[in-house]
């Protein structure tokens, strides 16, 4: 029984790369008018993501909030906190805040 550990791997070796081990997610963000599509890796906070969709649909992040299957998205939550995985959506909706009609 000397070959039992070569076919195991080490325990924490699948936590840094879990679902086929890519560094890189792409991920779908949408606010039913629009689909923009980001490339980042699984470390990087989800801040950047919101930050350059807002910037590109000219809205105020104070304006939206993010959800990734019903949660809310904090700005320091990376793709690894929510085990995003790859092609996975965030949704972006209009914040609900005091009578302001446009």
């Amino acid at each position: 029984m000397s070959g039992e550990n070569e076919s195991g791997s080490p325990a924490g070796e699948r936590s840094e790369a879990p679902a086929g081990g890519a560094e890189h997610l792409n991920i779908k963000v949408t606010d039913n008018n629009n689909e923009v599509f980001f490339k980042i890796k699984r470390s990087t906070k989800l801040e950047k993501l919101m930050n350059a969709f807002c910037e590109r649909q000219g809205k105020s992040m104070t304006s939206v909030r993010f959800l990734f299957e019903g949660q809310r998205v904090q700005p320091t939550d990376t793709p690894d906190t929510l085990e995003m995985t790859d092609g996975d959506s965030l949704e972006v909706h209009q914040e609900q805040v005091g009578g302001f009609q446009a």
